[in-house]
């Protein structure tokens, strides 16, 4: 017995340093992003490091200290309206991206990646990707970087409104109020295509190699289509008994669960044995249990 919770305690730590490796690698990308295309092109984002952001244009206050003091005034703000998890992942992912950012902000300074003005939307794009593609990884390994995701969390647990909207209105109400600082539209509209394209590449890299397809398949060589499957791509197969409304025969499908990156092998299986099938692809929001993701 005492081995045994020695193993489940070992495989435990090797998840959350595991997890942690790459939330900093997560956090480094998005300091990237933030302190080497967005400052320099003085953007303004939504969330904790907007704010920050125009603290630095208008006071040059260091957006490093900003962020992790702004996380820590909302943390103790709705310090009750946050799990004990919640809340420690938090302190260590802010405290990563507030060291990340104080490293490489001078250093950027020094050795700027980009000449500022020159082309000031490629620059965002790449930004925004970076950032995106950051808080994707940092998100796909449990980790949190604070900032809207606290307000959010506080809000919804004592008002109605959906996360969604909640989340819209806090990084919209920032990045409009760029325009008392520099009076101008187009930075505006710059700080909404960051949260779009930013937004676009979580998803991205979030949901990328967890999309899943279901396949319903109705042939008369269901049973070889089945053992083909099973056998060669090692996926469990689930006959389904139904009848055909016309023709008022019973039919047999073949449903299959897979990986999006396995479809076109299904295809050719399918195509191998019987042409004629047919064959319906769906995209699952989600699919948890043996062989796809843990349920959490």
């Amino acid at each position: 017995m005492q081995r045994f919770f020695f193993i489940v305690k070992r495989r435990l730590l090797a998840t959350y340093l595991k997890d942690y490796f790459f939330i900093f690698i997560g956090i480094s990308l998005y300091g990237i992003g933030y302190t080497g295309f967005i400052l320099p092109e003085r953007v303004v984002m939504g969330g904790v490091a907007g704010i920050a952001s125009l603290l630095y244009y208008a006071f040059s206050w260091n957006p490093a200290v900003m962020i992790w003091v702004l996380n820590g005034i909302l943390l103790l703000i709705s310090f009750k309206a946050l799990s004990r998890q919640f809340f420690i992942r938090t302190i260590i992912g802010v405290s990563i991206l507030s060291g990340v950012i104080a490293f490489t902000q001078p250093l950027f300074e020094s050795f700027p990646l980009i000449t500022p003005g020159n082309d000031r939307f490629m620059h965002l794009i790449i930004g925004a990707m970076l950032c995106g593609a950051g808080l994707g990884i940092v998100f796909a390994h449990n980790g949190s970087t604070g900032g809207t995701d606290i307000i959010v969390a506080m809000v919804n647990k004592y008002s109605r409104l959906s996360m969604g909207r909640i989340m819209q209105f806090v990084d919209i109400t920032i990045i409009c109020s760029s325009y008392i600082l520099f009076h101008s539209a187009e930075l505006i509209v710059y700080g909404v295509v960051f949260t779009v394209v930013a937004s676009v590449m979580l998803d991205y890299v979030f949901n990328g190699n967890r999309q899943t397809v279901q396949f319903m398949i109705i042939s008369k060589r269901h049973e070889t289509i089945a053992d083909a499957i099973n056998t060669q791509m090692a996926r469990g197969v689930t006959i389904l008994h139904g009848e055909g409304w016309y023709s008022k025969k019973e039919i047999e499908m073949v449903m299959v669960l897979c990986r999006k990156y396995e479809s076109q092998y299904v295809f050719n299986l399918i195509k191998q044995i019987d042409p004629n099938a047919m064959v319906s692809q769906t995209f699952c929001h989600g699919v948890f249990g043996e062989g796809f993701d843990k349920i959490k």
